[in-house]
């Protein structure tokens, strides 16, 4: 394992204590909104006992958002910081979700085995080479048919607010999550034919949806 990475790991364990009070003091309140936003988008009400699979889970508040949708749902989050899973795990109130410590760039499960993968928030702060693997990999764990989900910031409109939130990419994230955050969909069509893009009420995040044909 390399310096950076135990570092970072480092990092997310120790940001665990803080980060749902961090979310909610970033999103203003949004947080419920984009979490069924996500949700909703799935589209899982037709689909018989479906698994979804959230990448870079963090503290659980996507994945455990999916568990509440139907107690027919078999959810997986999936981090690679243990001190992040830890915090998930005292929130499953109900037991239904599975957490799983791993690399978002090599996933532990065999191909075609979910219906919906996700990432909220999260592939921006994963560097280039990382971000590509990590996109190839939910690509290949999610059934045909199935849905790949990326919900990212979108950029603020306001000058100043925009100021801070690229200060944020650059002490967050790896050099190119700006320019990442500011292609929309375009490094999603390298590896998907349908691709659809939709925004929050708020306007403050996207959504990537990507069909696996």
């Amino acid at each position: 394992m390399s310096n950076s990475r135990t570092g970072r790991q480092k990092y997310y364990n120790i940001f665990s204590h803080f980060y749902d009070l961090f979310i909610k003091l970033h999103s203003h309140n949004y947080g419920e909104e984009t979490r069924k936003f996500l949700v909703d988008s799935a589209q899982l009400e037709e689909k018989a006992h479906p698994r979804v699979l959230d990448i870079c889970c963090g503290t659980g508040s996507v994945v455990l958002a999916f568990a509440r949708k139907s107690p027919d749902i078999q959810s997986v989050g999936y981090d690679f910081s243990l001190g992040m899973l830890h915090k998930a795990k005292e929130k499953d109130l109900s037991g239904q979700t599975l957490f799983i410590n791993g690399d978002a760039a090599r996933l532990s499960f065999v191909d075609d085995c979910f219906d919906v993968v996700c990432c909220s928030h999260a592939l921006y702060e994963l560097k280039n080479q990382v971000r590509t693997r990590a996109l190839l990999e939910m690509k290949r764990v999610v059934k045909p048919n199935g849905l790949v989900l990326i919900m990212e910031h979108e950029v603020p409109r306001k000058r100043f607010i925009k100021m801070l939130f690229y200060i944020r990419m650059l002490s967050m994230g790896p050099k190119d999550s700006r320019e990442f955050v500011k292609q929309g969909i375009a490094p999603f069509k390298k590896n998907f034919a349908n691709v659809t893009l939709s925004h929050t009420i708020s306007g403050k995040s996207k959504l990537i949806i990507c069909r696996k044909e």
